[in-house]
């Protein structure tokens, strides 16, 4: 009978096993080959990581990304930024009249009022101060305002948004009833002398564009621009990524907050990172934090991107500088002088010279460095909302750290 089965069945069964054999193998192959796939594809995504200061720009950029390369907004999230353009509104309003109290300037309202009322309003700068300081600031107002026309408030595009939050839709609310009183205060001359005192309040710079536009913004057919949501300030609280295609390669934006509090999530986000966008604000050499009042807001960015720069974390990972918010430091030098600052005592350069003023920034946050290779193709000086100019640096910036990724990797002969 020699080795071979005694019987058809055994045969048959002996067939099986090696049927399922081959089976099993296919299947662990179409594993491994999906699984290689798969990690080619990860290695071909361009991971980019917003790092910077709370307020410094980091989330504009992250909206610029968006415009440039993304998906255009719905309805519900353009009004979702409708309630919150209108929030900033009333923060920003709040912030400046107890400035103007704390500057001692309710008699320049006095002497303002006595001219006559705002010429489309009946309401005199000094009246619509009291107005706002007794719904807005203080709260002592004892009769509630007249609600907005019911067909104004059945029309309003904007209304409510759930996703915006308790506070921003409480405070849109208030907007509406008093954006008339908003409007003739900020025309004031009185405020205009409060505004170039900003600093010490920490108000929002760009949002002087809404407080220009408020007759737009309270008006019932009022629908966000894409501007206004460029200017629109969230605090983040979590990290944000989305998703883009860019000349066929896949790129991951991750977005996380500035706040000191909320900087103990980055290192969840260190991972596989290919390059590091530190975002800085050259308008606040003259600000302190809002969590730490005493700490300057352009020391504490300069130490926040020695602290990026030496981590080992980043050890071989490109990191740019966006020194943001050129605009705002160009109007700002005019009546702010840098060497005033104590941090800034050492500036030599000539005072209202903007170009001065960038260099020696620039070479404040290069003297913190280890590293030397970090050279100026890495720093760009932005203005995050304005589209043309980030598109410009977003472009630029790609090819640097697509070329600088290969010259890593050894593509071009090795470091």
């Amino acid at each position: 009978m020699g080795c071979g089965p005694s019987t058809p069945e055994a045969a048959a069964g002996g067939g099986a096993s090696k049927g399922i054999s081959v089976m099993e193998m296919n299947a662990s192959n179409a594993i491994e080959r999906e699984l290689e796939i798969a990690k080619k594809e990860e290695e071909s995504k361009v991971k980019l990581l917003l790092l910077g200061a709370g307020e410094s720009g980091k989330s504009t950029i992250f909206k610029q990304m968006r415009i440039l390369y993304g998906s255009p907004r719905p309805d519900d999230n353009l009004r979702q930024y409708g309630v919150i353009v209108r929030s900033n509104i009333v923060v920003a309003i709040r912030k400046l009249c107890s400035h103007l109290r704390n500057l001692g300037l309710e008699s320049s309202l006095d002497e303002e009022s006595q001219g006559a009322a705002d010429g489309t309003s009946a309401l005199t700068p000094r009246a619509a101060y009291d107005q706002i300081m007794a719904h807005l600031v203080d709260n002592t107002a004892t009769e509630p305002m007249p609600q907005a026309p019911s067909n104004d408030a059945v029309n309003d595009w904007v209304g409510q948004s759930p996703r915006a939050g308790s506070a921003p839709n409480n405070d849109a609310k208030q907007f509406l009833q008093h954006a008339d009183a908003i409007k003739v205060l900020w025309n004031s001359h009185t405020m205009k002398e409060v505004w170039a005192k900003r600093a010490a309040v920490n108000v929002i710079d760009a949002h002087k564009e809404y407080l220009r536009e408020v007759s737009r913004i309270a008006a019932p057919s009022y629908r966000p621009t894409t501007q206004d949501v460029l200017l629109a300030r969230v605090r983040t609280t979590q990290v944000v990524m989305e998703k883009y295609i860019i000349d066929g390669i896949e790129f991951e934006m991750y977005d996380v907050g500035g706040q000191r509090a909320e900087r103990r999530k980055w290192i969840d986000c260190f991972d596989g990172v290919d390059a590091v966008i530190f975002v800085a604000a050259l308008s606040e050499y003259d600000q302190t934090l809002a969590e730490a009042k005493r700490t300057n807001r352009m020391v504490e960015a300069i130490e926040l991107f020695s602290s990026v720069c030496n981590n080992r974390a980043f050890a071989k990972t490109s990191i740019m500088l966006f020194l943001n918010k050129k605009d705002v430091f160009a109007e700002k030098i005019m009546t702010s002088n840098i060497v005033e600052q104590r941090a800034f005592a050492d500036f030599a350069g000539q005072t209202k010279d903007f170009d001065q003023g960038v260099l020696y920034f620039i070479q404040k946050f290069k003297d913190c460095l280890i590293d030397d290779e970090f050279n100026d193709s890495f720093i760009h000086v932005t203005c995050a909302t304005d589209t043309n100019n980030m598109e410009f640096v977003l472009d630029s910036s790609r090819t640097i750290i697509m070329t600088d990724n290969l010259r890593r990797s050894g593509f071009f002969g090795g470091d």
